[in-house]
């Protein structure tokens, strides 16, 4: 059967295909995103695959051999951490994260540790080969073990690989990548669709882990389609201000492990560094006996994350009051704005409200509703809060403080970083065992907003 040509028009935003040009996409609404692309479609050797029985025949769940290292442990424990306890082989990770945030020197320093017992192919399409062995000096990474390759071709590629047969091995970027076959350009939706399934179809076969560096667009999402994020196994995207040390790799998708772990760096001239406890980090410099500020206790995962929440009320010199929020949901703020004025009598509508979460992180989680509110009312009275207390809970539209999940978790932390004062919601200190909370921290269970800021304030 002879090969066909085919002219479809494919959005370079999401990769809808149309027959024909669009000046708006149907799928994702954007405009003039449609490119024309030529496709070639042969089932010659297709069915030639099919009759000869080629493909992968299945076996037996029982015949399935489990035995052996599973894992590969990157030397970084924050890194291992977000993967579920580190690169699992076979498996194909995308790691994510905005222009110059630390992606491929994170990816150099756990080269440096791996090499160490694994074979390492770096294919990049970025960087010339002096350019990585200059960052690779600057980060103190020298090994026998580290093949470098600067090729753009997947084709060529993917026959290194199958001669070699490395480890683990590492493409920077995706978006630098092309098929021979395919018409579009590198980075568009087809190219960075196929690559991805060739890459995705060798790790299984030779059960190679690779690891694909993926751009991302001006909305903050990896560049090309979504498709890519079902594709792979596991998604991280690294985190962080370019104006700030720190940088925080956050799973998105991992089909070995939690989404809910973060890891923790700090970038320093010699590439980045762990930092086990976070908490201290963002605590540090609180201002002591000041009002307007409260801890507050998020989850990420399993690990409690302490962050100092600082709230502000001024007289407003506007006919509509602001309120900003950075680092907090603004209409969540607006909520708890609403619920202390309506039920607990504390008065905002003629006052400008600001919210400011120190150290950049995001409290994304119900339970820092309280601290939230206790630093709006603590600016608002001029009232200090104790400098040694944390609070967390959820805030209904009752004015109730509510329940909220892993209680013990955060009392513990905040034990183990010298807290002395605890607000929790009343259910949670009804639910806990408290032989082990006996004189080391103060536990108080509060059922109302009032009764939290009473309990903490000076």
């Amino acid at each position: 059967m002879s090969s066909k040509i085919k002219t479809v028009w494919v959005c370079s935003e999401c990769g809808y295909e149309s027959p024909k040009w669009n000046g708006q996409c149907p799928a994702c609404g954007e405009w003039n995103s449609f490119n024309e692309e030529i496709k070639t479609q042969s089932k010659k050797n297709h069915l030639e695959r099919i009759k000869n029985k080629s493909y992968e025949r299945p076996v037996l769940l029982n015949q399935i051999s489990d035995k052996g290292e599973n894992r590969y442990k990157t030397g970084l424990n924050e890194f291992d951490r977000v993967l579920g306890g580190g690169i699992v082989k076979g498996s194909l990770l995308l790691l994510g994260g905005d222009p110059g945030i630390g992606k491929s020197t994170i990816l150099l320093q756990i080269c440096n540790y791996l090499v160490e017992k694994l074979n390492i192919l770096y294919v990049s399409g970025e960087e010339s080969k002096r350019q990585l062995k200059l960052r690779a000096i600057r980060l103190n990474v020298n090994s026998e073990n580290l093949y470098i390759m600067t090729e753009t071709d997947i084709e060529s590629i993917l026959e290194e690989i199958r001669q070699n047969k490395p480890n683990i091995v590492i493409i920077d970027s995706i978006q630098t990548m092309s098929h021979h076959e395919l018409s579009s350009p590198p980075g568009s939706v087809t190219q960075v669709k196929e690559c991805t399934n060739l890459l995705m179809r060798l790790a299984k076969e030779l059960e190679i882990s690779i690891i694909i560096v993926g751009h991302v667009n001006k909305d903050g999402a990896i560049a090309g389609p979504k498709v890519l994020e079902h594709i792979v196994d596991a998604v991280l995207y690294f985190e962080g201000d370019k104006q700030m040390s720190y940088r925080i790799l956050r799973g998105i998708k991992n089909r070995y492990g939690s989404t809910n772990e973060i890891g923790v760096f700090s970038m320093s001239k010699n590439g980045l560094k762990e930092i086990e406890n976070p908490s201290i980090m963002f605590l540090s410099g609180r201002p002591t006996g000041v009002p307007g500020t409260c801890v507050a206790c998020i989850m990420e995962g399993s690990r409690p994350i302490f962050a100092e929440v600082q709230g502000l009320a001024a007289a407003s010199s506007f006919g509509h009051p602001r309120r900003m929020s950075t680092g907090f949901d603004y209409n969540r703020m607006s909520l708890i704005l609403a619920v202390l004025e309506k039920r607990a009598g504390y008065f905002f509508s003629n006052l400008d409200a600001y919210i400011n979460v120190i150290g950049g992180i995001k409290l994304d989680e119900p339970a820092s509703d309280l601290s939230v509110a206790l630093a709006l009312i603590s600016s608002l009275k001029g009232i200090s809060i104790f400098d040694n207390a944390i609070a967390f809970g959820e805030i209904g539209l009752a004015g109730e403080v509510r329940a909220v999940s892993y209680a013990e978790e955060r009392i513990i932390e905040a034990q183990r970083l010298g807290f002395e004062r605890c607000v929790l919601p009343y259910y949670n200190l009804k639910a806990l065992n408290l032989k082990g909370f006996e004189n080391k921290i103060q536990l108080i269970g509060v059922k109302k907003i009032r009764e939290a800021f009473e309990a903490l304030s000076i």
